[in-house]
């Protein structure tokens, strides 16, 4: 368990990406207390600066040593790196929050969304993990649902920007962009089919049974972190040519008869959701309205007239902020405050 302090030495890895960007951009807006900070990335971003809180720290590269005297590392360096590294880290003393997808189906590590399982926190041993950014929103918006009417079964269908993948991605959306409205050839090297103009049903690999990775990542990590294994859950995950900001069209079934009206004064007391379903006013949740923002957005709240107890829902939220980087340092507030509890 983390350690009461005032002050905490904070670890960035993955610091000169897309999400460790944002981490390093959010425990300065949120005023965590750092008493140091230490970021480290791959060889080629050695020699690099990054500011925070007006000062400028070096970039560095993972070592054995590295975590000595460190108290919260932040992971966000991919699967391989967390495999190598996170396990070196808690030797050392740290408590590590990986973004990753290394540890999440682990049984032994809690995978948590604060507004929904911040419980789960108090049995880590050392280690935590990020959810899927597609999961945290979706999550964040059933769970008031689910502990009130029970939810049987989930549809969701995403469509997903291009910052999920990282930088590469949104500078090839960029590129690509550039040339098509200039008349030259397309380039690619990111996805397997232009991006731009274009939406691809495809998002990692896919696996024997017909499903994507990252669509399978949504089914068990849903049921683990709503901690109810008898949700079902099925999903199609959708690239789009959007820079930030993902969206999902969300169907659940429940065991209760729940109204629209229902829906919306539950979501509306429930923490980190908005509600913005004002259709008559062309009043929907956009990923241009999300980005840069903290709450998770759901709109289009309707009844399922298919089904007897039926809810479909319009989800929306910053995937490179509360799907990534503002979730993290959420689990790392957290754990500040049970520290403080002790």
């Amino acid at each position: 368990m983390l350690k009461r302090k005032s002050r905490y030495v904070v670890a960035v890895v993955g610091a000169t990406g897309a999400v460790g960007d944002e981490m390093i951009s959010l425990l300065e807006e949120r005023d965590f207390p750092v008493e140091d900070l230490r970021l480290f990335a791959s060889e080629n971003s050695v020699g690099k600066t990054l500011s925070f809180e007006g000062s400028e720290f070096p970039v560095q590269a993972l070592s054995e040593s590295s975590f000595r005297g460190v108290d919260i590392a932040l992971f966000s360096a991919g699967a391989g790196r967390s495999q190598t590294w996170a396990p070196i880290a808690v030797k050392a003393g740290c408590v590590v929050v990986d973004n990753s997808s290394q540890w999440r189906m682990n049984p032994d590590v809690p995978l948590v969304v604060p507004e929904v399982n911040p419980h789960d926190l108090k049995w880590h041993k050392g280690l935590i993990a990020n959810p899927n950014c597609s999961t945290i929103q979706m999550v964040v918006a059933l769970k008031p649902l689910h502990d009130a009417v029970r939810i049987k079964r989930v549809v969701v269908t995403t469509f997903q920007a291009v910052s999920g993948t990282g930088r590469r991605a949104m500078d090839e959306l960029l590129q690509q962009t550039a040339d098509l409205l200039n008349f030259r050839e397309v380039a690619r090297s990111v996805y397997p089919h232009q991006i731009a103009f274009n939406v691809l049903p495809h998002i990692d690999a896919f696996l024997e049974n017909g499903y994507t990775k990252e669509e399978m990542k949504m089914v068990n990590e849903t049921v683990k972190i709503m901690g109810d294994p008898s949700i079902r859950v099925t999903a199609t995950a959708v690239r789009v040519p959007v820079f930030r900001g993902h969206s999902e069209s969300v169907n659940i079934e429940t065991e209760k008869k729940i109204t629209p009206n229902e829906v919306r004064s539950l979501l509306a007391q429930a923490p980190g959701v908005s509600i913005l379903d004002a259709p008559e006013k062309d009043a929907y949740p956009l990923p241009l309205d999300a980005a840069g923002k903290d709450d998770v957005f759901v709109g289009r709240i309707r009844e399922d007239e298919s089904v007897e107890n039926g809810i479909n829902m319009w989800i929306v939220s910053d995937n490179l902020r509360k799907g990534a980087a503002l979730n993290a340092i959420q689990i790392a507030e957290e754990l500040v405050r049970l520290a403080g509890a002790q």
